[in-house]
């Protein structure tokens, strides 16, 4: 899980963010009251966690309790893979 979330994280600090500074962004941090990721990066996030971490993300998934941080991408991938 620990591997998800760092790959995770590093994805948005470097594609989203362009921050080098892996404290710009905790997992536990909602992209959506940050204003960290619009709809074009959820797009981005979604085809990353999909090619990444082999698994096809559904339009009823597209939700905050799902994509709205680190953590809950982590879990969700982690549910999506059976890892």
């Amino acid at each position: 899980m620990e591997q998800i979330k760092q790959s995770v994280k590093m994805f948005i600090l470097e594609n989203i963010l362009y921050e080098d500074n892996e404290n710009a962004l905790d997992y536990d941090d909602s992209f959506l009251e940050k204003g960290i990721i619009d709809s074009t990066g959820v797009l981005e996030v979604v085809g990353f966690i999909e090619e990444e971490f082999n698994i096809s993300v559904d339009d009823e998934e597209l939700i905050p309790e799902n994509l709205d941080s680190v953590n809950n991408l982590a879990r969700f991938i982690k549910e999506k893979s059976g890892k």
